[in-house]
């Protein structure tokens, strides 16, 4: 296969936030219920079947502790593509107040890649809530203008617990990256 298929995907995002179970659902449709926190990095390898070529991704799931900091820049280089993810949850809004900060130093390491943004838990919250109600600092509007401003390809509200959206989400960066080497 060429190297023209193969991307390098790295996924961040505060700790807890959900990263390494959607990487699991993503790749094999399953869901941990134990929470084991990443150290340092985490690396899978998976294919995909784009317009009926091969493509293979290698997801880095980048620990969320402010202790890898230094160790994160070293595994940005390379990235094709980048997901940050933030925890919709109520109790866990500090994790979308970070997104800015995790965009920056993807931007700073890698330039502008493609990046998708997942509002991760969405089983965890109303979803009639944040799509109607401006009071939510993750409400649809406030997140989709922030991806907007950041030039952010797209948002979704993702629950790895009920695999909601994890495909379709995980794909959507795919096939922009396969359209990219395309050209």
């Amino acid at each position: 296969m060429s190297d023209a298929f193969k991307f390098k995907i790295v996924i961040v995002g505060n700790s807890a936030v959900g990263k390494t179970s959607l990487i699991k659902r993503y790749t094999t449709d399953s869901f941990e219920k134990d929470y084991i926190s990443t150290l340092g990095m985490q690396f899978s390898k998976y294919e995909e079947n784009v317009e009926g070529e091969k493509v293979e991704l290698f997801l880095w799931d980048l620990a969320g502790q402010k202790t890898f900091s230094t160790l994160r820049d070293r595994f940005y280089t390379g990235s094709s593509g980048a997901i940050v993810v933030f925890s919709l949850s109520p109790e866990e809004i500090e994790t979308y107040n970070h997104v800015a900060k995790w965009l920056s130093d993807i931007k700073e390491a890698c330039g502008d890649i493609p990046t998708i943004l997942f509002g991760n838990k969405a089983d965890l919250v109303d979803q009639n809530a944040l799509a109607t109600s401006p009071n939510y600092a993750t409400s649809d509007v406030h997140v989709k203008k922030f991806a907007q401003d950041h030039k952010i390809i797209e948002y979704y509200k993702t629950s790895a617990l009920t695999g909601h959206c994890v495909k379709e989400a995980f794909q959507a960066l795919v096939f922009k990256l396969y359209q990219r080497a395309a050209i």
